[in-house]
């Protein structure tokens, strides 16, 4: 077989570098040279991986925990819409060039043979074009691409099929693109005139699968909106996770003693809640599932993304309710009856896979789109807020347990994510892009 060298890159949030890693971690046991680009902040778990790091250079170092430092603005801005339109030209559009610059750097010492990058991941289409190279999108959130069936990606809204809905989803489709994001398009298309290449005369969601040789999306069609028109190199590879030691062990299976351990079976039911790694107020879901349920005969098990737990430690300190920093999925939602989660893309994917319901309350960082499928597919219940009320929650979470009907959707979704060999696929599909 012949080796290739292959070069990762990522814009610098857990839920953009975290799924690619096993694909990374695949290719490097078949001998590939397998290198990565990105921030400083994966430094770590880069050389715990044993794959060399190429850190920013003249990219800015903005990411998940101190964007609203950087950019104090943002924090002005209402959830939804508006900070979805700052976001995607202050974190993603304007970092192109300095992303492309240390890229082109790059290249002068490590000749990669192709190009792996998350679809957020702005420079995508400079590699491909000015340093000649194969591009490999990866799809770390639901299908972004347009379609004639859908509504525009990005409002949070679900498909209808009425002769009205069709009309209507039409006419928004042309507000996406022509008002609501139209600046963020001509931002891009300024970048590109720049560097000579033609400006794009669509919506910017639709460009990472467009411009990319192949298009790796997580999940699987069981997940996604039905439509007549996805795109040919788009191809559904399963879902996608955070690398792990396949040798590791189920710590309490393995005899590692949890001071919490007992507690798993100590009450009704076990209530997993967490706001990922990107969300850092409390007060927007955490406090509001705690108060609705903490005098309930559940265990919830809280983590922080290592946001404030020893605060929240000391408000909440009742004997069923268990706050930590991290846990790791792997090991809980097999124990756990509900996942309640403000929709990030990798841990609804992981409480898929364990056939976990959900309920879901998000809209920032286009979580919207995440919750928005999850109600759709009554894998769990969209609150349709970034902010619940704890009658809500806890209205929520007796539908949950009252209607098996969650459960048993939640259980044939995970049977079609197990009939796929993720990483060995996608491992598959890069390496066929440099047979081209």
């Amino acid at each position: 077989m012949e080796t290739k060298k292959i070069l990762f890159a990522n814009v610098p949030a857990d839920g953009h570098f975290n799924p690619m890693t096993g694909i990374a971690m695949e290719l490097k046991r078949q001998g590939h040279d397998v290198r990565w680009y990105t921030s400083k902040m994966f430094g770590e778990k880069l050389k715990k991986l044993g794959i060399p790091h190429y850190p920013f250079k003249k990219a800015l170092e903005v990411n998940q925990f101190n964007i609203n430092d950087v950019f104090p603005e943002r924090k002005k801005l209402k959830a939804g819409v508006s900070q979805l339109k700052f976001d995607i030209k202050n974190f993603f559009v304007y970092r192109a060039p300095e992303y492309f610059e240390d890229i082109s750097e790059i290249r002068q010492e490590f000749a990669f043979d192709v190009f792996v990058c998350d679809a957020t991941f702005t420079a995508g289409q400079l590699v491909r074009n000015k340093l000649k190279v194969p591009g490999v999108g990866i799809g770390i959130s639901p299908v972004m691409s347009t379609s004639k069936d859908l509504p525009p990606y990005g409002l949070g809204l679900t498909p209808g099929h009425s002769f009205a809905s069709r009309i209507k989803q039409k006419f928004l489709r042309l507000v996406a693109k022509n008002l609501l994001f139209k600046e963020s398009t001509s931002e891009y298309n300024k970048i590109l005139k720049r560097y000579n290449l033609r400006a794009e005369n669509t919506i910017l969601f639709d460009i990472p699968v467009l411009r990319s040789d192949i298009f790796l999306q997580s999940g699987t069609p069981g997940f996604e909106y039905e439509r007549s028109d996805m795109p040919e190199k788009l191809k559904f590879v399963g879902p996608l996770h955070a690398f792990k030691n396949v040798e590791q062990k189920d710590p309490i299976a393995d005899g590692f003693n949890y001071p919490w351990q007992d507690k798993l079976n100590k009450y009704r039911k076990n209530i997993l809640i967490s706001q990922g790694t990107f969300e850092p107020d409390h007060s927007k879901l955490i406090i509001p599932a705690l108060e609705a349920l903490k005098s309930e005969d559940y265990l919830l098990v809280v983590a922080t993304g290592h946001h404030y737990t020893e605060v929240l430690r000391g408000k909440y300190n009742q004997d069923n309710i268990i706050i930590e920093d991290f846990i790791d999925f792997a090991f809980i939602m097999p124990r756990t009856d509900l996942y309640i989660t403000n929709g990030g893309y990798g841990g609804t994917l992981i409480a898929i896979d364990h056939g976990l319901p959900m309920i879901a309350a998000g809209i920032n960082e286009g979580k919207n789109e995440i919750c928005a499928r999850i109600g759709y597919f009554k894998l769990g219940i969209n609150l349709h807020t970034e902010k619940p009320g704890s009658e809500k929650i806890k209205k929520a979470v007796r539908e949950i347990f009252s209607n098996p009907v969650y459960k048993q959707n939640a259980e044939k979704l995970r049977d079609e994510f197990r009939s796929y060999d993720t990483n060995k696929l996608s491992a598959d599909l890069i390496l066929n892009v440099t047979k081209d």
